[in-house]
């Protein structure tokens, strides 16, 4: 089979991946002149590093075009399928690439390996410890990918030894040019605008899900002799595949507020019906969990204080887990909001502060209320007659005035009678009659 040939059927994502570093799309805050990664390339040192980043953010090209870059082995190992042997292996392989290049007539040294672990924190302690040595010695360069936290899923001493380089999901820009390339190339036919758009959308910021989508479309439109990908046919061709909402489009906010709203309306079978709805759609977990800890300090606040705790401790378990498993954690702590006592007393506490600051002058701190780490400061009444509270009656210094002088004390915050902020309420009151003497 000649080259052209094998070319012609290799997958779509294969054919158009970037053969140098030019060629990457996206990724310019590592690749971009004078970046991290791009300095690392410019100075012929490769260094062990792990690439952290959603799916189909360019971690696999990276990894091979700094082989290519440094002229070194490039040996894969898959976290997922592999284990001790195929480590045994590669080290194998990289002490005989070193070896048969010292036997060489130039005695130009050894040829540099770099072994490259997909789903790095799919190894076990063990294995990932197995590197270690041959990191240190300098037998190979490690790279690993991975797609969670490897602040959680990568070993310690392993993570002391690499650079962590974060990748971010590509932009709609740099997914519209993927599109132009691949039309570039003939891979497949004109594809409408609308049709860009809504692609786009899918593939969410990840390169592979839209050049596989694009090759199931370009397959699809030679056989029914399309010339053209419109928006029209592409719904009809993958049907259930697409979002039930465009991410960023008034579908998928009008979706979200619909459950930020039943939250507060507190309604747990509402909760979970556009909680489900919005995954089922292909909604990022990982900002369903950033949403829920708005709702926990916007809509709960202190009338449950638990509840922001919830929310944190949700949103970790989802990072350590990942999806399913950690969409079940969401799900328990989306009910635990919705039957939360409810409270926005602080959400509006705080905006009434923003606003009078905004509309305030700059009062000076008076002196009492001052630092006076110097005996200048101190000659100069900084911190006189300040009433350490501690040393009061009950802890509290009555009649004490925290206020820029001549300001009258504004009402920022004030409690609800629900939850928490009954008892906190109690407590404020017999407070302000203590200042009142």
């Amino acid at each position: 089979m000649s080259k052209t040939v094998a070319t012609a059927h290799q997958p779509l994502a294969e054919r158009l991946r970037p053969k140098t570093l030019g060629e990457v799309i996206g990724q310019q805050h590592l690749l971009g002149e004078g970046m991290p990664l791009r300095i690392a390339f410019e100075s012929g040192q490769p260094h062990s590093c792990i690439l952290w980043g959603p799916p189909g953010t360019g971690k696999t090209t990276i990894a091979r075009l700094m082989a290519d870059a440094f002229d070194a082995q490039f040996i894969t190992i898959s976290a997922v399928l592999g284990g001790v042997k195929d480590i045994r292996e590669a080290v194998e392989q990289a002490q005989i690439a070193q070896g048969t290049a010292l036997e060489n007539a130039s005695g130009a040294g050894g040829r540099r390996t770099i072994v490259f672990v997909d789903e790095v924190h799919r190894f076990n302690k063990s294995q990932q410890d197995a590197f270690l040595p041959h990191v240190e010695s300098g037998l190979f360069t490690f790279i690993g990918a991975t797609t969670e936290n490897p602040s959680f899923e990568v070993n310690s001493a392993l993570l002391s030894r690499a650079a962590v380089y974060v990748l971010n999901p590509l932009t709609e820009a740099d997914l519209e040019q993927i599109v132009a390339k691949a039309r570039a190339i003939d891979a497949v036919p004109p594809v409408e605008k609308a049709a860009v758009d809504r692609l786009v959308s899918y593939a969410d910021g990840d390169a592979r899900r839209l050049l596989n989508t694009l090759e199931t479309l370009a397959i699809a439109a030679r056989k029914e002799k399309r010339t053209e990908i419109t928006d029209e046919w592409l719904l009809k061709v993958l049907g259930e595949r697409l979002r039930r909402y465009d991410k960023g489009g008034d579908q998928f906010y009008d979706t979200i507020s619909a459950l930020h709203k039943s939250v507060r309306g507190s309604d747990p079978d509402a909760s979970l019906y556009w909680f489900v709805r919005m995954l089922d759609g292909g909604a990022d977990p990982r900002y369903m969990a950033r949403r829920m800890i708005r709702m926990a300090t916007e809509d709960i606040g202190l009338a449950d204080p638990r509840a922001l705790r919830i929310a944190l401790d949700a949103a970790e378990t989802y990072e350590r887990l990942g999806s399913p498993e950690g969409e079940l954690a969401l799900a328990e702590c989306l009910v635990y909001l919705a039957v939360a006592p409810k409270s926005n007393a602080v959400y509006k506490a705080y905006n009434e502060a923003r606003a009078f600051i905004a509309g305030d002058g700059t009062r000076p701190v008076p002196l009492h209320l001052r630092n006076a780490p110097t005996q200048l400061m101190k000659n100069l009444d900084y911190g006189k007659n300040y009433r350490y509270a501690h040393d009061e009656e009950g802890g509290f210094a009555a009649g004490e005035n925290y206020f820029p002088e001549g300001m009258t004390p504004p009402e920022f915050y004030r409690p609800v009678d629900r939850g928490l902020e009954i008892r906190i309420a109690e407590k404020l009151n017999q407070l302000k009659k203590k200042n009142r003497g």
